[in-house]
């Protein structure tokens, strides 16, 4: 897997938009080219342990919930 170096901008960017519970791991895919895997690695080298496990979490819990509504 080829390595991307991003601007601090668009690692701002990708940041909002993970933590926004409106946008998606493919939203995030389509405008920046980062896989779900990447946009992990990338929230636990940018948030503290504590609030990158709080996300992850609320992450977990969004796609049980649209499970359920499939």
């Amino acid at each position: 897997m080829k390595k991307q170096v991003l601007d601090i901008e668009t690692v701002s960017e990708i940041v909002e938009m993970a933590l926004s519970d409106k946008a998606s791991f493919h939203d995030i895919r389509t405008l920046h080219g980062l896989g779900a895997d990447e946009v992990k690695s990338l929230m636990r080298r940018s948030l503290k342990p504590g609030s990158y496990r709080a996300w992850r979490r609320r992450v977990r819990q969004f796609s049980d919930r649209r499970e359920v509504y499939r």
